[in-house]
């Protein structure tokens, strides 16, 4: 007589990598969050003589990770890509969003790690410069500054560009809708169309 309960299967939406629609890319996206994180723990008690070595694998793990969240994670993950354009006449920087089809559904397990890392990670690197300043080693700080900008960079233009979204989701259900919002959103724009 077997008593043993059966395990419950995991639930969408719940931290397991095997419930993502792309669990190879939020595999590499979480590596490339984290190596950056463990070489800067890990680094100085494995090569107590190479600082330079360890800040050069640093910056170039941080870079990986900047432009792999850009232009993979966040397009394959959640549907968001961001950039910034430059006006090669006036010099006027303007950023640029783009969602996918408001049909797409996401992942819930895949929006959730994405977000999740995306505000977790700036943390740390802000209570890692807390403790270099603590320690006096501000030999590490300009590192930590950089990680801190790349990731805020990130994160901020991911944050936009999700408002983005779901205010363009919100018009074109309007726009589309059958009831008051529909009928109210249809009326304004033959009316500004019409004069």
């Amino acid at each position: 007589m077997n008593n043993a309960n059966p395990t419950p299967a995991p639930v969408e939406g719940s931290l397991t990598w095997r419930l993502s629609s792309h669990p190879i890319t939020l595999l590499v996206f979480l590596a490339f969050r984290l190596s950056a994180l463990l070489t800067y723990l890990f680094g100085l008690v494995l090569f107590p003589n190479n600082d330079v070595l360890i800040f050069i694998i640093i910056i170039l793990l941080l870079s990986a990770d900047f432009y792999y969240c850009k232009n993979i994670a966040g397009r394959r993950l959640v549907g968001l890509r961001w950039w910034n354009e430059t006006n090669g006449q006036t010099g006027e920087q303007t950023w640029v969003f783009e969602s996918a089809d408001p049909s797409r559904t996401t992942n819930a397990t895949d929006s959730r790690f994405f977000w999740l890392s995306m505000y977790i990670v700036p943390v740390l690197w802000g209570a890692l410069a807390i403790v270099a300043l603590v320690m006096l080693e501000f030999i590490w700080l300009p590192l930590v500054a950089i990680a801190l900008t790349l990731c805020i960079t990130n994160t901020l233009a991911f944050s936009r560009c999700d408002k983005f979204s779901n205010a363009n989701t919100f018009a074109s259900r309007a726009f589309a809708g059958s009831g008051i919002a529909g009928s109210l959103a249809s009326g304004m724009v033959s009316r500004l169309w019409s004069r």
